[in-house]
C-alpha cells in the first residue's frame, strides 16, 4: 500500500497525484491521509478536550477532493480513505509502517511564505519506516529519466534499488550520480596521479554496486556519472531534467531532521523533482 498526507494545499494536490501515478504503475492500493493537528488546539486544554466539528468537516472535504482527483487521474486504483487526529508528522509516520512509500507536499498549508520545505515533510523524511517521496507544487513534463546518488556504502544500496524499481516501473533510464568534494591537497601536481587513481577506483566501485542492484532489472539503462565536486550540486544538475531524485540518508541524529544526512537535506530544499528519500 502507498500512503499519501494531504491537507488541502496546492503542493499536497501534487503530492496526492504523484502517490495515484505510483499506485497505478505499482497495482496496489492508495490511501489518503488527513491528520487535524490538535496540537496547537489543546494548548492549555484538558486533553480530552472535543475538537470543533468545523475543523472534521475540513478535514473531510479535503478527503473527498483528493479520493475525487484519484479517481478522474487514476481510475484503476483501489482508493481509500482516512481522517486522524493528532501530530501530523507522527501520525503519518505511525500510518506508513508496513507501507512501500509515504508521499507528502513539500509545503503544507502552515507552511512559511518562500519555504520550499516544511516542517512535516522534513520530519517524516527523517522518520518515517518506509521511502518517503516530497512533491513540489510546481507541475513538471515527463522527461523519462530518475537520478539516484550513491556514495559506494552498504547505506545508499537501498535507494539504488529503490531507483532501478521507479526506472523500470517508468521506463525510463537511471542516471546514477557519484560525486565526492576534493581535498585542498588533490590540487596540487604532485597528488595529479593519485586523484586518478581515486577517481578509477571510485568509479569501479560504483559499478560494482549498480551492477549488484541491477540484476532484476536488465531493461533499464543506466547512465553513470562520477564527479569530483559537492554531492548536492552534482544530484541537483543531473536531477534538472529528471522525474525523481533517490537519496539515501546517512542522518544519526536522535532529534527531528537530524535523521537526515547533509546531501539529503540539500537536495530536499534544493531540487525542483520530486525526492524520495530512502533510509537504510
Amino acid at each position: 500500500m502507498i500512503i499519501v498526507g494531504v491537507d488541502g494545499s496546492v503542493a499536497a494536490r501534487a503530492a496526492v497525484v504523484w502517490a495515484a501515478g505510483d499506485a497505478a504503475r505499482r497495482d496496489v492500493p492508495l490511501r489518503i491521509v488527513h491528520v487535524t493537528d490538535t496540537s496547537w488546539y489543546l494548548v492549555g486544554r484538558r486533553p480530552t478536550a472535543v475538537l470543533p466539528d468545523s475543523l472534521h468537516k475540513e478535514g473531510r472535504r479535503v478527503l473527498r477532493e483528493a479520493e475525487a482527483l484519484v479517481r478522474e487521474r487514476q481510475p484503476s486504483v483501489e482508493v481509500t480513505t482516512r481522517e486522524m487526529e493528532g501530530t501530523p508528522s507522527q501520525a503519518l509516520c505511525e500510518q506508513a509502517r508496513g507501507a512501500i512509500t509515504l508521499v507528502v507536499g513539500s509545503r503544507g498549508l502552515g507552511g512559511l511564505s518562500g519555504a520550499l520545505l516544511g516542517s512535516v515533510s522534513a520530519h517524516v523524511a527523517g522518520h518515517a519506516p518506509c521511502p518517503v517521496v516530497v512533491v513540489r507544487a510546481e507541475r513538471r513534463p515527463v522527461r523519462g529519466e530518475v537520478v539516484v546518488g550513491v556514495d559506494g556504502s552498504p547505506d545508499s544500496a537501498p535507494a539504488l534499488v529503490y531507483a532501478f524499481e521507479q526506472a523500470q516501473l517508468r521506463g525510463a533510464a537511471l542516471h546514477v550520480v557519484h560525486a565526492w568534494q576534493p581535498a585542498v591537497h588533490d590540487f596540487t601536481p604532485q597528488t595529479a596521479r593519485d586523484a586518478a587513481e581515486l577517481r578509477a577506483s571510485r568509479q569501479q566501485a560504483v559499478r560494482e554496486q549498480v551492477k549488484i542492484a541491477g540484476q532484476g532489472h536488465p531493461g533499464v539503462t543506466v547512465v553513470e556519472h562520477v564527479r569530483s565536486t559537492h554531492p548536492v550540486d552534482a544530484l541537483i544538475t543531473a536531477a534538472g531534467r529528471a522525474d525523481l531524485l533517490v537519496v539515501g540518508s546517512h542522518g544519526r541524529g536522535a532529534l527531528g531532521a537530524a535523521l537526515l544526512g547533509s546531501v539529503s537535506r540539500g537536495v530536499l530544499h534544493h531540487a525542483g523533482c520530486p525526492v524520495a528519500v530512502v533510509r537504510p
